[in-house]
């Protein structure tokens, strides 16, 4: 415990901070409409590099391409793109999650379908016929 009050009335960052856009909103601004609009802003002299160096996934502003391209190969980034990579639940699945309604065909969330194997011939062996 401080002494004497020093962290009474002390913010932690992240109250702060204003809180960006939530994954499911930047999964939509990913399609290939959303994402064209946003790569080729109008210029806006309020933003860093007037608005023309957007990233999509971390939905930041860079003054050039040089640090966009910098900012691309780190941790922060990239951990971003592979949380992007789930496919965000449905409002279906929600539901049924939550146990209103009947969903009697709800597939997994990342809705991944695993590769069926071909048909092949199991030999037996005579000793096990008998």
């Amino acid at each position: 415990m401080p002494s004497g009050g020093q962290r009474k009335h002390t913010i932690s960052n992240k109250t702060r901070k204003r809180p960006g856009k939530d994954l499911d909103q930047i999964h939509d601004d990913l399609k290939p409409e959303k994402a064209a609009k946003l790569l080729q802003q109008e210029v806006d002299y309020d933003l860093p590099g007037n608005g023309q160096f957007y990233c999509i996934e971390c939905e930041r502003h860079f003054i050039d391409e040089k640090t966009r391209q910098l900012h691309r190969k780190t941790k922060l980034h990239k951990n971003r793109v592979k949380t992007l990579k789930e496919v965000p639940y449905t409002q279906a699945e929600a539901n049924a999650a939550g146990g209103s309604g009947f969903f009697p065909a709800i597939t997994m969330k990342t809705r991944i379908e695993l590769p069926t194997q071909p048909d092949v011939p199991v030999l037996v062996e005579e000793s096990e016929r008998k």
